[in-house]
């Protein structure tokens, strides 16, 4: 018995105390080779753990490489992340921009509406966070909170979202039309999951600033996030700004092949070979094959992913 309460690992109290330590990412291949040495202890490093932080700092040189070439070149670069609450799009977004220069990488998360942008055009508060030349900017959620949160939460009208479906896409054909390179990713993640991840900021100090009112109310309209995630894909999903929809119950595995998937749709000098940039089919999905497999169980909540 006494083996057992030893095993468990203990949690966080408001203080602080008894707190689990963890290692910060990239430990474990910084510390492969180091040898024995006076006050440094040993650990033992979990071989998923190597093997995903070697992989992830590859694609991360990578994605430095493809930032000089996006400013040598006055590209604009747009990456919009979606996706349910606690799905992972902000653990993936802080991947990307972990190395690159912050003067032309830009993360855009904006707050509720101020008094006067609700008298707006939709669209206008968005405009000016558009990349300028040479600039890679990642939307933390975007114009597509009228698409599934503000309908399911009651902060738009029926009509606003019906207006919403069909604007958006001439909205982004006119971006891109203008030169603006758009990426797309919907982060989708199992109900079970997300209710773990949900239970593990209440507990974790450093997950705290994660919470918020709409979470608690997350589980209770899952059913009415999938109707709004179904006609958003089909509204929205366009071969000029097409939806990829990435798996994230496994975190690390989403990161991975969401950076993949980005940097094999660009071209830019000593690329690595493709092989490396492949990405998982069970991982990264067509918007087109979500929009069937939705058809297909729409009468079917339960079968429905994230």
């Amino acid at each position: 018995m006494q083996d057992d309460e030893q095993k468990k690992k203990p949690k966080a109290d408001m203080d602080g105390k008894d707190a689990e330590v963890r290692l910060f990412e990239g430990t474990a291949a910084k510390s492969i080779n180091k040898k024995e040495k006076k006050g440094r202890l040993a650990i033992w490093i979990d071989e998923d753990d190597l093997e995903y932080e070697t992989k992830l700092k590859t694609l991360q040189v990578e994605l430095m490489k493809l930032q000089l070439h996006i400013k040598a070149g006055g590209m604009r670069v747009l990456v919009i992340f979606e996706g349910r609450d606690a799905a992972g799009k902000g653990g993936t977004i802080k991947r990307i921009t972990e190395f690159l220069n912050p003067r032309t990488t830009r993360v855009v998360a904006l707050s509720k509406p101020s008094d006067i942008e609700v008298t707006q055009w939709y669209f206008q508060r968005y405009v000016s966070h558009l990349p300028a030349a040479g600039e890679l900017v990642l939307f933390d959620r975007s114009w597509y909170n009228r698409a599934m949160v503000e309908p399911v939460m009651g902060f738009c009208s029926d009509e606003q979202h019906k207006r919403f479906l069909k604007d958006v896409p001439l909205f982004e054909q006119m971006l891109v039309k203008d030169g603006i390179i758009l990426f797309k990713f919907y982060f989708s993640v199992s109900k079970e999951e997300q209710a773990r991840r949900f239970d593990a900021r209440k507990t974790d100090l450093l997950k705290q600033y994660k919470l918020s009112p709409v979470d608690s109310l997350a589980q209770q309209h899952w059913d009415q996030y999938s109707v709004k995630k179904f006609q958003m894909l089909n509204e929205s999903n366009r071969s000029i700004s097409p939806w990829m929809i990435i798996r994230s119950d496994n975190k690390k595995k989403a990161r991975l092949n969401c950076i993949k998937h980005l940097l094999a749709n660009m071209d830019y000098p000593e690329k690595i070979a493709a092989e490396h940039l492949k990405t998982d089919p069970e991982v990264v999905i067509s918007g087109i094959d979500e929009i069937q497999h939705m058809e297909e169980h729409l009468f079917k909540p339960g079968l429905l992913r994230g």
